[in-house]
């Protein structure tokens, strides 16, 4: 199985790319069995329902790349040699994570780590494409329009203490303080959010995964933005189920931020 999806433009196409690789929940054949079957039925630090939430995006002209496979299997959003993105304490789990983010062990052997050989092999299988699908889905939009954006879109639970001890803010912006993307992009998107009734942080308590620090290449008119959101926005307040409610008031407020986007990128 090819270990994306993607969904095209249904309207007049514009230079901007929508990347969700954390809302895969399936385990590939192969490695099933080598998991806690209880914690694989509901992975739990999944960014559930988030490329539902985003589904508008194809009817303003945008393209979506969204991860199949748990980022138990392998994490799209971290670097392939493993190199830490965070140096200040907070948990961070491995390419190929052996816990949870609250420190259960996923396999059933209680492995602390991946051998290499494996690690490699997942790189090769399911990490790879993703990363080479969103470079070409840049490329064809860099060539088409002179520029591209790739938003990079995540979830995350109010609490979690092995992070910080604060609850998370609605929303955080991250542009890896002011390099992944022109300062006029993000000025757009900071405007848009900071205009809604949602608590703003900007690059705080996250900057940015791999993804948006790997493919942000402003100089190259290649531009990359994360949004990170607690899942209250667009969940029940268990965090379990998708509040249509919550989630049409976010949809709202992310449409209106992509229209500004699609604006300053026609400029």
């Amino acid at each position: 199985m090819t270990p994306y999806k993607i969904i095209s433009p249904t309207a007049s196409e514009v230079p901007i790319i929508v990347s969700v690789p954390h809302c895969g929940v399936l385990f590939p054949d192969e490695i099933k069995a080598q998991y806690h079957s209880s914690l694989i039925e509901s992975p739990d630090d999944t960014d559930w329902f988030v490329h539902q939430l985003y589904d508008f995006v194809s009817s303003m002209g945008m393209t979506m790349i969204h991860a199949v496979y748990s980022r138990w299997v392998i994490d799209l959003n971290r670097d392939p040699k493993s190199k830490p993105l965070y140096n200040d304490g907070r948990i961070i789990t491995a390419l190929c994570p052996t816990t949870n983010f609250i420190g259960n062990p996923l396999y059933t052997d209680e492995r602390k780590e991946v051998d290499s050989a494996e690690v490699e092999r997942r790189l090769k299988v399911y990490y790879n494409p993703y990363h080479e699908k969103i470079q070409e889905l840049l490329q064809v939009k860099q060539k088409k329009f002179g520029k591209a954006l790739l938003w990079d879109c995540h979830s995350i639970r109010e609490y979690v203490l092995t992070i910080q001890k604060e609850k998370f803010p609605d929303l955080i912006l991250g542009d890896v303080d002011g390099t992944s993307a022109d300062s006029k992009l993000i000025d757009r998107t900071l405007e848009a959010l900071n205009g809604s009734r949602y608590t703003v942080n900007h690059n705080h308590p996250f900057k940015g995964g791999y993804i948006t620090r790997h493919f942000g290449k402003p100089a190259q008119n290649i531009h990359a933005l994360q949004l990170e959101m607690t899942k209250v926005n667009y969940m029940d307040d268990a965090e379990k189920k998708y509040d249509e409610q919550r989630a049409s008031q976010m949809r709202t407020l992310l449409m209106k931020t992509f229209q500004s986007l699609i604006d300053q990128l026609k400029l």
